[in-house]
């Protein structure tokens, strides 16, 4: 690491950081089904929203495509972290596609609580971000579909069947403030309406979000790593900006803009929950061309959940055969 006289960086790494159950899950799904089968195989969208992450997958054998009808007849076919629509899933079983579903056991909550909910004949409104893929997977999961709110304001216009007949799930990636508000808003134009209060935003959301809060009292920058389309990233960077912090999401080293560290002593670091350790480190690297840099680890949540692979990957350890066309 360069050092320089003239200047000295300290830099406060969050925790936690970077990757969580859920990404580490994805991840290691492909690459076993990669092991197990030979490449290539194929995966529908990226399977976290990590660049770094896709292309060393891609290096290993691993073809991301926009939908399943990009994928050949027979290819092993992985569904991404964030969840898919019924009718995706439906697709690949009409094809008989060998699929392994990478979604998120999160998110796969979500969605039986939104089924639920229907079943028992509640129209159900969904607090999330029009476009994202795990929104998209959700609307396509729950009999009827759902009413899309972001923001507290978008409550007022909604134009429901039956006041007394509402529930509400949410996106597990969002900020756990904004939420919380547009929830409040839900229940005093609809005192009937039920949900989970906040506890559909994932854990690895909530305590990312919280060590970004923490680190805010301490630092004159903060630097997000992570890609413009990965929500819980845009969400740790909004956090900083609203605490008053210069706040900035980067994909990699190479974004860091050297004008950002003028008159800067202390910098703080976080990463979302899909961007891989190596990342932060390469940014820490970077750094320190612009000064000497001292660590400083932020006391936090220890992380120590891990997901259960899909059953056609444990299977086919002992195996070898392809998944059948049924995911998990």
């Amino acid at each position: 690491m360069a050092s320089n006289n003239k200047n000295k960086i300290e830099v406060w790494l969050a925790s936690p950081r970077g990757f969580c159950a859920g990404v580490e899950r994805a991840i290691e799904i492909v690459e076993r089904a990669l092991s197990i089968y030979g490449p290539p195989v194929y995966v529908r969208h990226e399977i976290v929203h990590n660049k770094r992450v896709v292309e060393t997958l891609r290096s290993k054998g691993a073809v991301f495509v926009e939908e399943v009808s990009d994928v050949p007849d027979g290819a092993v076919t992985i569904f991404s972290a964030h969840g898919v629509a019924e009718s995706v899933e439906d697709e690949a079983k009409m094809r008989d596609l060998p699929v392994i579903d990478a979604t998120c056991p999160l998110v796969s909550k979500v969605h039986k609580e939104g089924q639920n909910h229907a079943k028992n004949d509640r129209q159900v409104i969904l607090i999330g971000h029009e476009g994202h893929p795990e929104v998209e997977g959700t609307q396509g999961r729950i009999p009827g579909g759902v009413l899309l709110v972001t923001k507290p304001e978008d409550v007022k216009d909604l134009t429901v069947k039956d006041p007394d007949m509402l529930a509400y799930v949410t996106q597990t990636t969002l900020s756990v403030d904004e939420t919380r508000d547009v929830i409040e808003a839900l229940k005093n134009r609809f005192p009937s309406i039920v949900g989970p209060d906040v506890k559909d935003i994932c854990y690895a959301t909530q305590n990312r979000q919280h060590a970004v809060r923490q680190l805010a009292e301490h630092v004159d920058l903060l630097l997000v790593v992570g890609a413009p389309n990965s929500s819980n990233s845009n969400r740790l960077r909004e956090i900083g900006t609203e605490l008053g912090v210069p706040s900035y999401l980067i994909d990699d080293a190479d974004h860091l803009d050297p004008s950002w560290l003028d008159g800067v002593a202390t910098v703080g670091v976080s990463a979302g929950a899909s961007a891989p350790e190596e990342l932060v480190q390469e940014l820490i690297d970077r750094l320190g061309d612009f000064g000497q840099v001292s660590l400083k680890n932020q006391a936090g949540v220890e992380e120590n959940i891990i997901f259960k692979l899909p059953r056609e990957l444990k299977d086919a350890v002992h195996s070898a055969s392809p998944p059948t066309g049924q995911p998990a």
